[in-house]
């Protein structure tokens, strides 16, 4: 067991320890079980896990590129002003335990984890996977904080009932189970970058009785950045609130290594700039999905990944910070 008054959780320093060398974990942070280090304040993990996907699997394979992205990641925000690795104790706690052929065995599995977390007031960041992983990290977050709030960007609102037949757990429907298990407010979800068909005219129109906010991708364009962010922040108020941002809300030509590409989304500046206004919210945790590798030789979209995890690393070490005070 390592001395836990030892602990390092500093980021490798690439003015010493070039990028490409060393062991690849995310933002190059030291690596530890959660029981080596509970005093963590978030912990950045993988979900290695793509068995919601309905198409063009492959996310499973996100977290690792995700990583050896995330070693281009710096210590400091020029736009926020800050370092999260000294606001917070930062630390990669590797993978989520999966099962690649079992659906809700694996769901179980990744709750516990993520739960492990929550249970030493660690905030979870993680990287998947398909979309259906955010359910089991709900599950978990859900347990402490009660019913959540939700800024969820993505081109689909995975608010879909079933799938061949009785398949209700796939990665278009985690959050319509949520709402049905209680674990999300619906009044207090936004859904932003919405866009692409549908298999029928009310394919969306559940989500939408149930009270979500759902910002089609034509609305954001006309509202513009700093309209959206005014309704988001509206949206989900000051109570605990999760942020899950599925990298398909990107225009494919900014993320082309991802299972359900949809034309006419978001820039990487908007998202950039979405993801900055949520700042000040009363985040406990968020995730980042849907890279999928193999779409995806050249590596850009498991860097849009990264750079993504780290806006939102910053904001979740800004709000341990505060909590700290």
């Amino acid at each position: 067991m390592l001395n836990p008054q030892a602990l390092s959780f500093s980021p490798l320093a690439s003015e010493t320890v070039p990028r490409y060398a060393g062991i690849a974990t995310f933002m190059r942070l030291p690596h530890y079980t959660i029981a080596q280090a509970p005093q963590a304040d978030i912990g950045l993990y993988g979900i290695p896990w793509d068995g919601g996907t309905t198409n063009r699997a492959g996310a499973r394979h996100g977290p690792r590129q995700i990583r050896d992205a995330s070693a281009l990641m710096r210590k400091v925000h020029p736009v926020l002003k800050l370092s999260p690795f000294k606001l917070a104790n930062c630390a990669d706690f590797g993978d989520a335990p999966v099962n690649p052929l079992q659906i809700e065995p694996t769901l179980d599995m990744i709750e516990q984890f993520v739960s492990e977390m929550v249970e030493q007031n660690i905030m979870p960041l993680g990287a998947g996977g398909d979309h259906l992983v955010s359910l089991p990290v709900l599950r978990a977050l859900a347990k402490k904080h009660g019913p959540l709030g939700m800024v969820h960007f993505d081109a689909h609102t995975d608010t879909w009932d079933r799938y061949f037949g009785d398949c209700k757990y796939t990665h278009g429907t985690p959050f319509r189970r949520a709402i049905e298990e209680g674990i999300l407010d619906p009044k207090r979800i936004v859904q932003i970058g919405i866009r692409g068909g549908l298999y029928s005219e009310s394919d969306d129109d559940w989500g939408l009785e149930q009270g979500i906010r759902v910002m089609r991708m034509e609305e954001f364009t006309e509202l513009g950045v700093n309209k959206a962010l005014q309704i988001a922040r509206d949206v989900v108020g000051n109570q605990a609130t999760y942020i899950s941002f599925d990298v398909d809300c990107l225009d494919p030509v900014f993320a082309p290594g991802t299972g359900t590409p949809e034309i006419g989304g978001l820039t990487t500046v908007e998202a950039q700039q979405m993801v900055r206004g949520l700042r000040g919210l009363n985040l406990i945790g968020a995730d980042l999905v849907e890279v999928s590798p193999p779409f995806d030789p050249s590596g850009a979209t498991a860097l849009v990944g990264a750079t993504l995890m780290w806006e939102m690393l910053c904001l979740l070490a800004e709000k341990v910070d505060q909590q700290k005070r």
